[in-house]
């Protein structure tokens, strides 16, 4: 499939990402998902060594990333083999592991092992590196010296000549190369930096490292988090304690939701304030199966029973605040919410989650990454402003040699991220034959980061 022509595959198909080669391949691997049927994938795997592209990943945390720092229990959105990556079916992975299979998803456990067990079963661990923090992506050029002619490199391209690409190929070097800079946290207090020249890089981050924040005076306390995986907290508090004060979860979400349940199955009280109207039309309960996504239909119906402004006490443990927004935090642990009338409350809790999403963090690159955008000068956002990228490359449309994927580029889901993978390796597997550098030895520099 690496050498088929993509755009000539693509035509005509359609499916639940803006992205063809996405659909392509997600239509390959799992023909009909969409209208309910479980086919085995039409495609057969199979290692061809002469075909390898020199890789490194650089991870902040073991493969799997994000999902290792999830509630266990937590199950996904989407249905189990739908997590799968190629080459290791995941309900057979995962057979003899489950004690009971009630559902059709899986637990955030199940496939942060999964992602661990695949890189090993699949012979790349020489490829990843683990615990590193990127601190500086740059592009270096390769300038010509005009007193000793020697080619060297540079940051400033502007005030020496560029060297020219009949020079490089009689170097075999490129005109210009990435040069990744960051550190590895090797133990507790011990940082080892590291540098990579690399003629490609992808960028892989997904959307997890900046969340967003209120802008909410008091938001700086230490008892308000914005990631879920900090409700560990107000559980062990549970553990200690007979009573104790609400947690606040802000947000209308999957994420908030997960949060919820994760809460009041732990007999944790619970103070849920979003923005929206519990009958907008756009919360994203309203989009799910009831009988696929029983937990988050629960907490819709939670929303709507058990507001601030009815009896009832189907729910006593959780109060909804449709259309209200916080207002402050003080250090007694106290926080003001305001209705959409203006009316404010005053709550003491024991903790506050605020999950309204989250931005990717691209640091380390130009101006935060604002230059690659669909919409120039504006921040990198999965739903308004995507890594603009050729569609059938996942090349960058306004830097050469630079990719994306995931959700920097719209796709959320690993169901579709795979269709990435799959054209960056298309593309730079076409670069390296063009050059006649199929196979690189002895660490030769034409690699990936």
């Amino acid at each position: 499939i690496v050498i088929q022509d993509l755009e000539y595959l693509c035509e005509g198909l359609e499916g639940r990402s803006s992205n063809p080669v996405a659909v392509l391949f997600d239509t390959l691997l799992h023909p009909n998902a969409d209208i309910g049927y479980d086919y085995p994938s039409v495609l057969q795997w199979k290692l061809e060594q002469q075909h390898y592209i020199p890789h490194v990943v650089l991870g902040k945390g073991l493969p799997g990333g994000a999902w290792h720092a999830m509630e266990e229990s937590m199950l996904t959105i989407s249905l189990d083999n739908w997590m799968e990556l190629p080459g290791l079916d995941f309900k057979d992975w995962a057979s003899g592991k489950r004690r009971i299979i009630k559902t059709s998803r899986a637990t955030a456990e199940e496939i942060a092992f999964y992602y661990k067990h695949y890189v090993k079963v699949m012979g790349l661990q020489k490829n990843f590196m683990a615990n590193t923090y990127v601190t500086s992506v740059s592009r270096l050029f390769r300038i010509k010296d005009k007193d000793d002619h020697n080619l060297k490199t540079e940051k400033d391209k502007s005030s020496r000549e560029l060297s020219t690409s009949s020079e490089s190929e009689q170097t075999g070097l490129p005109p210009s190369v990435w040069e990744v800079r960051g550190y590895q946290r090797v133990e507790e207090k011990s940082h080892v930096p590291f540098c990579f020249f690399a003629e490609n890089v992808v960028l892989a981050t997904g959307t997890h490292d900046s969340p967003i924040r209120l802008a909410a005076e008091g938001e700086d306390l230490p008892f308000v988090f914005h990631s879920i995986s900090n409700l560990e907290v107000v559980i062990n508090k549970r553990k200690q304690s007979q009573k104790i004060d609400p947690v606040l979860i802000v947000g209308a979400g999957l994420t908030a939701a997960d949060a919820i349940v994760c809460a009041y199955n732990k007999h944790i009280p619970i103070i849920h304030v979003f923005r929206r109207r519990i009958d907008d039309p756009s919360l994203i309960f309203k989009q799910l199966s009831k009988k696929l996504y029983p937990e988050y239909h629960k907490v819709y119906h939670m929303m709507y029973k058990q507001s601030y402004a009815t009896a009832s006490s189907i729910y006593p443990d959780y109060t909804s605040f449709p259309e209200h927004c916080v207002l402050s935090f003080s250090p007694d642990m106290r926080c003001v919410l305001q209705s959409v009338s203006g009316i404010k409350r005053v709550y003491k809790i024991s903790m506050a989650l605020i999950l309204i999403g989250a931005h990717p963090n691209l640091s380390f690159f130009k101006d935060q990454g604002q230059g690659i955008g669909r919409k120039p000068n504006q921040p990198i956002s999965c739903k308004n402003n995507s890594v603009d990228i050729d569609p059938y490359t996942y090349e960058c449309v306004k830097e050469s040699n630079l990719f994306a994927m995931g959700p920097l580029v719209g796709d959320n889901f690993v169901r579709f991220l795979k269709g990435g993978a799959l054209s960056i390796t298309k593309c730079l597997a076409k670069k390296q034959k063009k050059k006649g550098q199929l196979i690189v030895e002895k660490g030769g520099g034409n690699g990936v980061a």
